[in-house]
């Protein structure tokens, strides 16, 4: 299975639809509880919309909301409408139960325009 696999975003538009927050898992209890990773720090969650940069001439097409996994909290600044880069974002195929999709994962969020070197 195809797991991490660097995603490179700059030629999308994202915009925040839900701020970052904590992730959130049922565990066997049927309790929700925080989601941490195996090192057990605290995983966030951001949706964004994203949509294609258009160059000139050209239709932008359609965008789609993502759900994006962080492996840190994004601090303060990331509100809905705000626009953001991704810091070493990935992509990975998932299965369950005859479902699949892809899932995305990100090391935090900087705004759109903001140097991604400094950020890292």
């Amino acid at each position: 299975m195809l797991r991490n696999i660097p995603a490179n975003m700059q030629g999308y538009k994202l915009m925040v639809t839900e701020p970052p927050q904590p992730k959130m898992r049922e565990n066997d209890n049927g309790m929700q509880e925080i989601a941490t990773d195996r090192n057990g720090v605290q995983q966030f969650v951001v949706s964004l919309f994203a949509k294609r940069k258009a160059q000139p001439g050209e239709f932008a097409g359609k965008g789609e909301e993502i759900r994006v996994t962080l492996t840190a909290d994004p601090g303060d600044g990331f509100e809905e409408g705000t626009y953001v880069q991704l810091i070493d974002a990935t992509v990975s195929h998932w299965e369950n139960n005859g479902r699949s999709g892809l899932s995305f994962k990100a090391n935090g969020l900087t705004p759109a325009g903001a140097d991604l070197s400094a950020a890292a």
